[in-house]
């Protein structure tokens, strides 16, 4: 008997020792989940197995983070997860703030910002999820193209337009969209992690572009209560390092990503 329970005793030591949690985190495809791929070899050395789901929208992973199918999420900065949480009655927290993709300004039949001033009603492109079109909007008005009602700030939709003066037209379209609408459009206003994909750089194709400062920054999100996990926060300071500082660097030296930590 006393073998029998030595024996079982070490099999559950190995077992306990080799156990690996699994952490399911939803993402965009790039720079999102090509960033989590990265780290997947950092939290196995702490007995975290990182599964990788990508999705092409901005709604499924948050439902999937509420309903408890992810553990977490990487593709959406802190308004827009207001916002969701706001609309959706949800319970999404920041758990860890990595990077900013700057907003820009694209087109692809005018080559400086004036020349569309001179456009008689030029037609313009902009994200329609009610967080993004706000920054898209102030964007614009950050570039003297629009300027808007006082105070709207990142509730701002185009029925907050004070002045117009070079009668713009707004097409308000799914954010993922947009870089296939560019031949249609005169410009379009394009998140970063949509112009990467289709081969746009803000620092070299953007007519206009977000500072660095902004406030838009690309965080993990859990389900409240979860951000202490230690999991989760392994997740977050491994996405923190210096491996993904350099990796971000290198991958995007033209500022389409910028690290935040």
């Amino acid at each position: 008997m006393k073998k029998i329970a030595a024996a079982a005793a070490i099999a559950l030591g190995f077992f306990t020792l080799n156990a690996q949690t699994v952490l399911k985190v939803g993402a965009t495809p790039e720079p999102h989940a090509e960033i989590l791929n990265l780290v997947k070899d950092d939290l196995a050395e702490k007995g975290i197995t990182l599964k990788v789901m990508e999705f092409t929208d901005y709604v499924t992973p948050n439902d999937a983070v509420e309903s408890g199918d992810l553990d977490a999420n990487f593709f959406q900065h802190i308004p827009y997860l207001e916002s969701f949480n706001k609309e959706k009655g949800y319970h999404l927290v920041n758990a860890g703030g990595i990077h900013v993709e700057p907003f820009a300004l694209y087109s692809k039949k005018v080559t400086d910002i004036s020349q569309l001033t001179k456009k008689k009603k030029a037609k313009i492109a902009i994200p329609n999820d009610p967080t993004n079109e706000a920054r898209a909007l102030l964007l614009l008005q950050e570039a003297g193209l629009i300027t808007l009602k006082k105070n709207v700030g990142i509730t701002a939709t185009t029925l907050d337009i004070a002045k117009n003066p070079f009668k713009l037209k707004f097409s308000e379209i799914g954010a993922a969209t947009l870089p296939r609408v560019l031949d249609d459009v005169d410009a379009a206003v394009i998140n970063g992690n949509y112009a990467i994909p289709a081969g746009l750089s803000a620092k070299k194709d953007g007519l206009f572009v977000e500072g660095s400062s902004s406030p838009y920054v690309n965080v993990i999100a859990v389900k409240a209560g979860n951000e202490n996990r230690p999991d989760i926060q392994a997740l977050v300071e491994a996405l923190k390092s210096e491996k993904v500082r350099e990796f971000i660097s290198q991958k995007y030296p033209n500022g389409e990503v910028v690290a935040v930590f």
